[in-house]
């Protein structure tokens, strides 16, 4: 793990190049990188069956309005201090699940220092299919990469002074094809597609879901202390000193964006973490809900 100084300045100093035409950039597999990938996989808070081992959350999610055809968040981005055996994310979700079959996709942003090998905030993909397959980002067959410059994975980069680090997703699922795209939705320029999940991969969202959302969690380390959450810090009354979400649109079961939002709060461990609905007007693009804590080890399992 290179102290963030050092890293700052080396990225700083390069610049994004596009890959040559035909082809794109894949993050490279390591067999540390898989193994690790399976690991964490395995602990990654699933919103249909959200009382795993160590896993803390605050969200909002809509069941039971559908079906949906996806979403959009702007999220905002942290960097957190957390040990090895320890992650923290926040990530738009969709999916459908019964009492056999779950399918699931996220997408967002995650620190998680045993997976990536560094201290630093990295955007993520996760998705979970047909008879029990899934994986993060490339690492194993599934997603497909389209953009020649945008990684599903990869560091963020440091915000110019006075801007603030945030990502606005989607996950969205395309109309005739079925396929589900993720997207980086840009507010002064074209969006960017980065690439798909085929239908093919699952058994259960070929056609639509049934639950979509927006949450932060945490994976607590095998001792049980858990990790901070958003900005680390219990949301305020200053909105933007606390790690938040805004802009959540809902793709309905016409392909038509919604801000009409019917939200469940959710919500595990009011000690260590908290959920407050933001003041102002949502349609006045202003935080939907904010969100976050300290963690530590009277957290709970």
């Amino acid at each position: 793990m290179k102290p963030k100084s050092q890293v700052k300045n080396k990225i700083e100093g390069k610049k994004i190049i596009e890959c040559p035409n035909g082809t794109v950039p894949i993050l490279r597999n390591t067999k540390e990188y898989v193994a690790r990938a399976q690991y964490w996989e395995k602990k990654h808070f699933n919103p249909h069956t959200v009382g795993s081992h160590g896993t803390h959350y605050a969200g909002v999610k809509s069941q039971g309005d559908g079906p949906y055809h996806g979403l959009a968040a702007y999220m905002s981005v942290h960097d957190l201090n957390i040990s090895r055996d320890q992650t923290s994310y926040a990530s738009i979700f969709v999916g459908s699940g019964d009492n056999k079959k779950i399918n699931f996709i996220q997408t967002g942003w995650m620190v998680n220092p045993s997976l990536f090998g560094d201290g630093r905030t990295w955007s993520f993909g996760v998705w979970k299919g047909a008879n029990g397959t899934g994986c993060y980002n490339t690492i194993c067959p599934g997603f497909v990469q389209v953009s020649k410059t945008d990684l599903l994975s990869a560091p963020f980069p440091y915000p110019h002074k006075g801007q603030e680090r945030a990502v606005y997703a989607s996950i969205v699922q395309e109309k005739d094809v079925g396929n589900w795209w993720v997207t980086d939705v840009r507010y002064d320029r074209p969006d960017v597609h980065i690439g798909y999940w085929p239908k093919e991969l699952f058994d259960l969202i070929g056609n639509s879901v049934d639950m979509v959302g927006v949450a932060g969690a945490v994976q607590a380390s095998p001792s049980g202390i858990s990790p901070p959450m958003g900005n680390g810090q219990l949301p305020s009354e200053d909105e933007n000193k606390s790690a938040h979400v805004k802009g959540v649109q809902i793709v309905h079961s016409d392909f038509t964006y919604s801000k009409k939002l019917k939200l469940e709060k959710l919500l595990d461990d009011n000690k260590c973490y908290g959920l407050k609905d933001g003041k102002k007007q949502f349609f006045k693009e202003s935080n939907l809900f904010t969100y976050g804590g300290p963690g530590g080890n009277s957290c709970g399992i």
